[in-house]
């Protein structure tokens, strides 16, 4: 995951709707499917899905009241801390 496509992706969400994510996660969910799909394509793939999912949910964070700042770092410290385990 990287924190500013998640940034970058937050404010996207602010100008606009969360749904438009949700709506790309489900359509490069669908493009996994493609068996012709090369190891390379579906990583980045699978990056673009990670990074919007965080964006999601760092989104509801600040929606159940946490600041910008704090709902990103409370997210990054997660993530850091589930592949420390």
């Amino acid at each position: 995951m990287k924190l500013p496509v998640i940034k970058h992706l937050i404010e996207f969400i602010e100008q606009n709707d969360v749904d438009f994510v949700l709506e790309t996660i489900e359509t490069l969910e669908a493009l996994t499917e493609v068996p012709s799909l090369k190891d390379e394509e579906l990583d980045v793939i699978g990056e673009l899905i990670s990074n919007m999912y965080g964006a999601v949910e760092v989104d509801k964070l600040i929606k159940e009241g946490a600041t910008k700042k704090d709902a990103l770092n409370g997210f990054m410290k997660r993530v850091l801390g589930s592949i420390d385990q």
